[in-house]
């Protein structure tokens, strides 16, 4: 009887800490995981030659388990720690993609998974991400995305009316400072125009029923270190660091290594199905822990918006993918490049915020920008590499400030 009355109880406190501004932000931070990352997951199932039925299991494993996450950790910590997958990932791995077959993928995201669980488990998080500099960090994701920056600004001139609506949009929602982001306005604006501007048929492309299966993983040292320890260093830097980091600016106690061991558990069981991680959401998070998401205590449902509308994308994801897939690939590209602006400008602002590391993170850059392989070592890991040794060998000057930066915590 106690515990029927204690779970009555719980369901409406739960009912009582929902409200308009925590449903508000659970809405734009799920929109914000789901429009830009789907995009670039097209772009790296494109890239590989994935067949139909394995993009929609990748599109269904990292939302349904980046979904539940997002529901189970913030309704038993009751703070907003808002599920997701990792976007810089995403990016990161549409250059990737046609170096490898999908089960070796695969069999990177688990290693990958269980790095971060590790970490967790070790209290290692600071440290992991100390050992390379956040600034070469920052510059090899900003040479691997710049290709998409440059696409974005040639889809906008193809896409003429459309790219440009979306960017007056974009620019008009920056100048007023409203609650809707304006990466949202211009992508949901820009969709309106081209509905109504562009015949979209998806013909044959809506597929028959989907029913998800686990994957055999084929462990490829190769993987390992090309895919699972960039993709493991970038989940940690941005999307971790990041939703740690507000929630710790918002004055909530943070169980840190609980975060990064739960963000490790469930990326190894998204890597069976296909998904390269299902972790703690870094902008998504600074979204739904902030002032406007409502009184402190009750912004933890804000996340678990979020994570229901990632849950059922997620489920729904096979019937939804083709009309996405149907969109012109210039729009496409817009879409990503609008995803990808704020990381871009954040992560090429943070690569050169140091005076004394510009060679070590010029370097870092067009290593990475270059897209090249040295003895099947692909060139993110090169340019973490590379860019490191010349930070801490050549630029003398940087080592008292990188161990400087090893007390910051995220």
């Amino acid at each position: 009887m106690d515990r029927t009355k204690e779970k009555s109880i719980w369901r409406r406190n739960i009912l009582l800490d929902i409200n308009t501004k925590n449903i508000a932000a659970g809405t734009v931070a799920g929109i914000f995981v789901i429009t830009g990352p789907t995009a670039l997951i097209l772009e790296a199932s494109s890239n590989g030659n994935f067949s139909a039925a394995h993009t929609i299991l990748w599109i269904f494993a990292v939302y349904v388990f980046g979904g539940l996450l997002g529901i189970l950790l913030p309704l038993y910590y009751r703070i907003p720690i808002v599920g997701g997958h990792s976007l810089t990932g995403a990016a990161f791995l549409a250059t990737m993609t046609n170096q490898f077959t999908f089960n070796e993928l695969i069999g990177a995201y688990i290693v990958s998974g269980l790095l971060l669980l590790f970490v967790g488990l070790l209290s290692f998080f600071s440290r992991l991400v100390n050992l390379v500099p956040r600034e070469i960090i920052s510059a090899m994701l900003s040479g691997m995305i710049m290709k998409y920056m440059v696409n974005f600004i040639i889809s906008t001139t193809q896409l003429l009316l459309v790219g440009t609506i979306s960017l007056i949009t974009f620019f008009v929602f920056s100048r007023w400072k409203t609650k809707i982001p304006p990466v949202i306005a211009a992508i949901v604006i820009g969709t309106i125009v081209l509905s109504l501007t562009y015949p979209i048929n998806i013909g044959d492309l809506v597929p028959g029923e989907f029913f998800p299966q686990i994957q055999l993983p084929n462990f490829n040292p190769v993987s390992f270190l090309s895919v699972s320890i960039p993709l493991a260093l970038l989940i940690l830097s941005n999307d971790v660091a990041v939703g740690i980091g507000a929630l710790e600016q918002n004055h909530y106690h943070t169980p840190i290594n609980r975060i990064v061991s739960f963000s490790g558990i469930f990326s190894v069981i998204s890597g069976f199905f296909g998904g390269q991680s299902a972790n703690i959401a870094g902008m998504a998070t600074v979204i739904c822990s902030d002032e406007e998401a409502g009184p402190k205590e009750k912004r933890f449902m804000g996340a678990v918006v979020s994570g229901a509308l990632l849950l059922i994308y997620g489920l729904f994801s096979w019937k939804l993918v083709p009309f996405i897939q149907a969109l012109p690939k210039e729009f496409i590209s817009i879409i990503v490049g609008f995803s990808l602006l704020g990381v871009f400008s954040k992560n090429i602002h943070q690569s050169f915020s140091s005076p004394s590391m510009k060679i070590s993170t010029t370097f870092a850059l067009i290593i990475a920008l270059s897209n090249i392989t040295i003895l099947n070592i692909s060139s993110p890991i090169w340019s973490l590499l590379i860019g490191t040794v010349i930070a801490r060998y050549i630029e003398k000057d940087t080592i008292g400030k990188i161990e400087n930066d090893g007390k910051r915590t995220a």
